[in-house]
């Protein structure tokens, strides 16, 4: 397949992503959210492909944009599954999902009770069983040392940005309030700038 094809059939989507998808992670039969889809870079395939994806977003633009992008990829696609919605407050009902796919958007929060309110609607909005994926910065190697520590779980790290930064003891609490590993977590030290992780998680 040219390159040109692929980037037709996958779009902008992320890298660790892709890496689920090749692997099987995701079936046609699995309703799948992207929360914080921005403009919905990572729902190229799923669209083309013709899985059931949703989107949240709190940004206006950015879900005209996704349902813009769905109904050139297909024109049958339900735009509707694009909506409106913070993390904190996930606009479907209780358990209305098999996966869950979260990048580079849980380092926005605003302190750890407000990472907490999130991860606890992602917990509420998926089934038994459930996949949740998500991509944000951490800390387990040194980048804190070269940190500066701010308010409520917060750094200014290296590259000037400021990140609600994921810890061990983050990680030791998703797993007693439900979840299991399905991969070992992987993370990226990028040039001593940032640390960015994977994660794969089921939903007990």
């Amino acid at each position: 397949m040219e390159i040109n094809e692929l980037n037709r059939l996958l779009g902008n989507v992320d890298n660790y992503l892709l890496d689920q998808i090749l692997k099987g992670r995701f079936t046609k039969e699995m309703k799948i959210l992207d929360a914080g889809c921005g403009e919905g870079r990572n729902t190229v395939y799923f669209i083309n492909q013709g899985y059931p994806i949703f989107g949240i977003d709190p940004n206006e633009l950015a879900i005209q944009y996704c349902r813009y992008q769905a109904k050139s990829l297909d024109p049958n696609f339900d735009t509707h599954r694009f909506q409106l919605g913070r993390l904190e407050e996930i606009p479907f009902h209780n358990q209305a999902f098999d996966a869950l796919i979260c990048s580079a958007v849980l380092h926005f929060a605003e302190n750890v009770d407000n990472f907490w309110q999130m991860i606890e609607e992602i917990h509420r909005v998926l089934k038994p069983g459930g996949i949740f994926w998500f991509r944000m910065c951490t800390a387990f190697s040194d980048i804190l040392e070269k940190s500066e520590k701010l308010e409520g779980g917060k750094y200014r790290l290296p590259d000037e940005s400021e990140r609600f930064v994921l810890t061990k003891g983050h990680v030791d609490k998703l797993q007693k309030m439900g979840f299991q590993f399905l991969e070992a977590p992987k993370t990226v030290l990028v040039l001593g700038q940032r640390e960015m992780g994977v994660f794969l998680l089921q939903k007990l």
